[in-house]
Formats: structure tokens, sequence, C-alpha cells
């Protein structure tokens, strides 16, 4: 054995979690990603899914994948720089910046690559990125790739990012980047006053509304709408994987800005394109968004509903005001021994835990679809009342 795989094969900590019975990760899922799916032959609500809107197995979205690859074939076998890009490619892009109220837009293979290709660019040596410390994980690989200067803001404290924008020299670009969203806790930018601190301090905004879009906004338009700053945030990033039920992601922006990254951001211009079906899918789901409001009206419906039950059992739930509820156990193994026991009572929630959060910070990450009903989610509150309350984490 190598030096690499000795070191590498130290490192048993999922061995020892299989062991105990308790490994929550790559459970296989054998039918479509509903509000109930099959798992090992047997049915689970669904309560750790992305797809706010429960458009992934929608017959629209499905019919459009199915015509595209009929139309293109499966695959760009290429980047959009070269030979990769397709008429559905630049409808999309002008649906997509037309609908978060940008000038243009491009589209990425995932939400990932748009903040690696994005993030580590858009700023050069003698600039800053600030960013807050719990921005998502793309976020924090593209600053990584970034030659510029990096400074760490406190979560969601106003305070504490302009002590950071006080260090920045007046004259250079300042770039401030965050979750619309915060994707584990729930919790809203405070976008309003990040907007003002910007003007202040003459910096820029980019704005990650992975867990916006579909959510937040008119007819899910996103954080930046629902606050009313479009106008003054200069990057709007989303993804597909979540309310528009594909894979894929897009920035938007202004023209000038726009043309800049088509031509400099690598993980755009070296990666092959979003397949045909992918595109098409993500198309569709928009559509659907702007022409069936009410599945939104349904889902804070079911949000509020989850927040109030939530409460009365005396969970600690943070400060989420989105379909994003976390539910916080503070002990790793714990976690993962709830998730666990979840799941055998029919419940499927996901576990996050260190070094994803601190050990002391580890939750139950419960999330909703417009697609589930009221009858599912009481289930779901019984269950989780019944092993919170046996495990002595509410009263």
């Amino acid at each position: 054995m190598g030096l690499l795989q000795e070191k590498l094969a130290k490192y048993d900590l999922p061995q020892q979690y299989m062991a105990a019975g308790i490994y929550p990760y790559f459970r296989t899922i054998e039918s479509d990603q509903d509000t109930e799916v099959i798992i090992n032959g047997r049915k689970v609500l669904m309560f750790g899914s992305n797809a706010y809107l429960g458009l992934t197995n929608h017959p629209k979205v499905k019919e459009a994948a199915i015509n595209a690859i009929k139309k293109y074939g499966t695959g760009c076998a290429g980047s959009r720089f070269l030979n990769g890009t397709l008429d559905l490619h630049i409808q999309l892009e002008k649906k997509l910046a037309d609908f978060v109220g940008k000038e243009d837009a491009i589209v990425y293979s995932t939400g990932f690559q748009v903040n690696l290709g994005v993030v580590s660019c858009i700023t050069g040596r003698e600039d800053y990125i600030l960013w807050d410390e719990q921005d998502h994980a793309s976020i924090i690989e593209g600053h990584r790739l970034s030659f510029s200067t990096k400074l760490k803001y406190k979560h969601n404290d106003m305070e504490s990012l302009e002590k950071q924008l006080q260090k920045c020299e007046p004259d250079k670009i300042k770039l401030i980047v965050m979750d619309g969203v915060f994707s584990m806790e729930g919790d809203i930018a405070k976008l309003p006053e990040i907007v003002a601190l910007a003007k202040k301090y003459n910096a820029s905004i980019m704005v990650d509304e992975a867990h916006g879009l579909g959510v937040l906004g008119d007819h899910g338009r996103g954080t930046c709408n629902h606050f009313g700053v479009t106008d003054d945030v200069d990057l709007i990033m989303g993804t597909f994987s979540k309310s528009l039920a594909s894979i894929g992601g897009f920035i938007a922006s202004d023209k000038d800005t726009i043309n800049y990254l088509r031509h400099n951001s690598r993980s755009y211009i070296f990666s092959a394109s979003n397949t045909p079906a992918a595109t098409a899918a993500a198309g569709a789901a928009l559509d659907i968004m702007l022409n069936e409001p009410e599945r939104i009206e349904h889902l804070w419906k079911l949000t509020h509903y989850a927040l109030d039950g939530f409460r009365n059992m005396g969970c600690e739930i943070g400060h989420t005001e989105t379909p994003i509820i976390p539910l916080f156990i503070r002990d790793n193994d714990l976690t993962f021994r709830v998730v666990k026991e979840l799941f055998d009572a029919g419940i499927f929630v996901n576990p996050v835990v260190a070094p994803a959060v601190a050990p002391n910070d580890t939750l139950i990450r419960f999330s909703l679809m417009a697609t589930h009903t009221k009858e599912q989610l009481d289930r779901a509150l019984e269950a989780i009342q019944t092993i919170f309350r046996k495990h002595n984490l509410i009263p």
C-alpha cells in the first residue's frame, strides 16, 4: 500500500457509524422525488428535499425534457464557448434575466460551478471579497481560488460586516457575497441593511438565490425581489436543482458583467454545456412557477403551520423564516440516532453535523415542498414529537 492509500485508509469515521447502525448518507431512492419516496421497497415521507415547489415529476417538466432529447439528443458534446450552445440555452438565459430583473444571464452546468466560476474571477489581486461565515461551500471554494483579499464577517451581523468594510481601501473593488436564504438554518440575509452598507462604502453585492427562488418574492423571484432591492444588487445567482426541478445554475447581471464572465469564468468556459433535457426542464419549471402562484401560496401556508407546530412543541428552530426548518440537536451522534429513528418511523430528514457546522450546532434539516399535504406534515410532527421527547430534546 502506498503512502497516499495508507493516509486515506485511516479515515474510518463512516465505517464506525455504519457499525453502529446510524449511518445516514447515500440512502438509495427507488422512485421519483415526491412527497413520498420508496427506499428499500418501503414508502417514507420525504422532508429532506430541496424541490420546494414539488415540480420534479410534473408532467409538463418531464414532457419538456423528453421532447428536448428527441430533438437535440442527450448531450451537447462540448462547452458553451465552442460547440455546445443551443438555442434552448439562449432562450432560457433571456427568460431567467427577465425573471430576476437583470439585463442578461448565462447558464452553467451546476449551481456549484456558478459560484466557483464567478466568485473566483470577478475581482482582482488588489480587491476584496467579503463573505458571510455561513455562506454555501461553493461560495467558499470560489473565493479560495480568487487572488483577492478575503474578509469573513459574522453571520448576518451588520456591525461585523461594516468593520470588515472599513478595513478595505476606498478605491478598490469590494464584493459582498452571501446566500439570500441560508441553506442550513433557513434564515434570510439582511439585504436592505447590506445594501445600505454597500452604498456607504461603494461596494458591490452578489446574492446566491439558490434557496430563495420559488420561495420568496413576486412569483418566486427571490430574496432581492422580496426586499425590493433588485436594482441595488449587482449579481444574482440561482440554481435549477431546487425549485426549478432540474440540474444547472445561472448568473444574472448587467450586460458588461455577463460579457466579462462569458469570456473569463473558467468553470463556464471549460465545462460541458447543460444537457438539452436539463435546460428544457428548467425552462418548463420556470413557466409553471409563473403560471401557478398557488403553489407558493400553499408552500407558505405549510411553512407557517410547521413553524407554529415546532415552536409549540418546544423545538429549538433558530431564526428560520422559510420552508427550511432547522431542528437543533447539538450532538453529532444523537443527530444521527434521531435521523435513524425518524427514518424507521417513516420520515426522511437530513442530518447536518460537524464539520459542516460546529459540533454544538448540529441539527436536523426539515424542509417542505408545495406538494406536501397537511396530513403528511401532521404525521411528521407527531413522529418528531415522540422521538424528540424520548431523547429529552423537548419537554
